[in-house]
């Protein structure tokens, strides 16, 4: 098969890819230069031991290992993940971790066995059990105004690089209770997006009780509780939450809030942590 433009290749470097496409509008036609965003196979091994193969957007990724391995409970402590070398090949991405040797347990009994997709966060874990794992309790946290909330998401898109070249980029970020966001992160997979952010947040010893999460994306159970093994006190989606994901927030403390865009928001669980 003729593959000119290089697009059978896996394992790009970069996180977008710039190609020519035809643009048909009022009518009529032109060839003009895109920029399409880039997921790339990127497998994760601990200490040799290979564990999964995500479906990502190649930047940050040894944000995307940390938080990932934190939100997945593979280790303890941010401090029992050691180091991590980020290794590309021609057809995807390697990170080879270097975790605590007492975790490697919990990799043997823990192993994924499918590809994880772009949109899935969960796949390839094998039991329910593993899935519903025990929840994180949120910690009583101060109120944060709707304004702070509202100020933060309208804000997000300025830091949204990648989706501001190509689009179908979800983003995740971190806002103090003033509303400014402090961090932000993306990923063609909005559970990348977030774990990437959770990782850069830990790396920089951020206290979760300080502001809040923010995503641009839907509120799905994975979100949940990746939100409350951070410790975050509020996640915000500009879409609407699933059942799971606000029968979780709720038993685990965290406050919820879904279709936060447009002058408005749901708060879904513990409201009394959204207040002027």
């Amino acid at each position: 098969m003729q593959d000119p433009l290089g697009l059978l290749r896996l394992g790009y470097a970069k996180p977008l890819l710039e190609l020519r496409a035809q643009r048909w509008e009022a009518g009529a036609s032109n060839e003009r230069t895109e920029q399409v965003v880039e997921e790339t196979p990127v497998a994760i091994v601990y200490n040799g031991i290979p564990h999964v193969v995500m479906m990502a957007t190649p930047v940050d990724l040894e944000d995307f290992a940390l938080g990932f391995s934190i939100t997945e409970e593979l280790i303890r402590t941010p401090d029992d993940f050691r180091s991590a070398e980020v290794v590309r090949y021609s057809q995807g991405i390697e990170i080879q971790a270097s975790i605590a040797p007492e975790c490697e347990g919990v990799i043997a009994t823990r192993n994924r066995r499918l590809t994880g997709r772009t949109g899935c966060g969960i796949c390839g874990t094998d039991s329910i059990t593993a899935v519903l794992k025990q929840l994180h309790p949120v910690a009583p946290s101060a109120p944060i105004p709707p304004s702070a909330i509202e100020s933060a998401l309208r804000s997000l898109v300025n830091h949204q690089t990648l989706n501001a070249e190509a689009g179908a980029v979800h983003a995740a970020g971190w806002a103090s209770r003033d509303g400014t966001i402090e961090l932000a992160r993306e990923d063609v997979g909005r559970h990348n997006a977030l774990d990437k952010l959770i990782g850069a947040l830990l790396k920089r010893g951020v206290d979760p009780t300080a502001g809040f999460a923010v995503v641009t994306s839907r509120a799905s159970f994975e979100m949940v509780q990746k939100a409350t093994v951070l410790g975050a006190p509020l996640l915000a989606a500009v879409s609407g939450p699933t059942g799971l994901a606000v029968r979780v927030a709720q038993q685990a403390g965290l406050t919820l809030v879904g279709f936060a865009r447009n002058g408005r928001l749901t708060v879904y669980t513990h409201p009394d942590r959204v207040a002027v």
